[in-house]
């Protein structure tokens, strides 16, 4: 991926609402990635790790039956979750995800992590793949909550009555817990280390989890995890003065009203005209307003010299706790 820079971003939406005498506008603004990869990774090649051989899972029958667990089905979910990774990166970034001639690597098959791979092993699947990087999803282990929450309300129930609860569950909700790790051959160092919990919650059909609980929640988990690469959002909100006082309170409505159908320039320019009239009683307001719609509009500098001026001026305390949240913004954002 290459190097995010939030400059370039700029605020992707804004909605209004408004009551009797104020109204505000929240602003969605971007931020970095939790992970932001080098430029010289291109393409990451991706193993299931979660797995172990068949031999080895004839201890799992007790864990399955306690947990809720499928017997067997984490083995295809696992691959679900591959699927997600895949399809998160497709189409939302220039990084280009492999598939190895070999897809498995046997783990622990627990929620216990393994061992970091020996980087010999990771050369060879990268060399392999061509890959940049190796992503490996080391463990994978799916539950239901609702078969540990029946037996306890039935245990409760029979301690404290003598006979079992005639209450059915009508929801599930399956929890998958993994673990990924993305190594980097070239600096054989990991780039990413991530614990993940997912959760979704199902209706019951016929008392019984639907089929596609575990895979849907498996692939949703790898598109979550893709989304660590990517620029979020913050909403923020911004409050505003929708009417003006004495002579001004027309001219204050008619700018507020372009501003319900995103005529900020206009509203702006009417705001101006009322700011730059020293005896207005509307001044203050009109100066935080032009405050606002600069910062909707991208321009922090000239949101920031509204929102000192509305408070030097003419002493509107939303103008200063405005600057400061602005002036916060300008020291943090790169």
């Amino acid at each position: 991926m290459k190097n995010f820079n939030l400059l370039l971003l700029s605020i992707i939406t804004f909605s209004m609402v408004s009551c009797a005498s104020s109204g505000y506008v929240y602003l969605d603004y971007p931020q970095e990635p939790e992970m932001v990869l080098s430029k010289d990774i291109d393409d990451i090649a991706i193993v299931n790790r979660s797995l172990t051989k068949e031999e080895d899972n004839s201890n799992r029958t007790l864990e399955s039956i306690a947990t809720g667990e499928i017997i067997g089905s984490d083995k295809l979910a696992s691959d679900e979750a591959i699927k997600g990774v895949f399809d998160g990166f497709q189409n939302r970034s220039p990084i280009r995800l492999v598939i190895p001639s070999k897809t498995r690597l046997y783990g622990t098959g627990t929620r216990q992590t393994p061992e970091v791979l020996s980087w010999d092993k990771v050369n060879e699947i990268c060399d392999e793949s061509e890959a940049d990087a190796l992503l490996v999803l080391e463990t994978f282990d799916s539950n239901s909550d609702f078969v540990i929450n029946t037996a306890i309300e039935q245990v409760t129930s029979v301690l404290q009555t003598g006979k079992a609860s005639g209450q059915i569950p009508s929801r599930a909700r399956v929890n998958i817990k993994s673990y990924w790790r993305l190594y980097d051959p070239a600096s054989k160092t990991i780039i990413d280390q991530f614990q993940q919990t997912h959760l979704m919650d199902f209706n019951l059909a016929n008392g019984a989890i639907p089929v596609n609980a575990l895979p849907e929640t498996a692939y949703a988990s790898g598109m979550d995890y893709t989304s660590r690469f990517f620029p979020s959002f913050y909403r923020v909100r911004r409050d505003m003065y929708k009417k003006g006082k004495g002579r001004d309170k027309r001219i204050f409505d008619a700018a507020w009203r372009r501003t319900e159908v995103a005529n900020w320039k206009e509203a702006i320019e009417i705001w101006t005209e009322i700011a730059d009239d020293r005896s207005s009683k509307s001044a203050g307001r009109a100066a935080y307003n032009i405050a606002v719609a600069h910062e909707v509009l991208g321009n922090t500098d000239l949101a920031l010299k509204w929102a000192q001026r509305s408070y030097e001026d003419y002493g509107d305390k939303l103008g200063r706790d405005y600057a400061k949240v602005l002036l916060r913004r300008k020291r943090w954002d790169p």
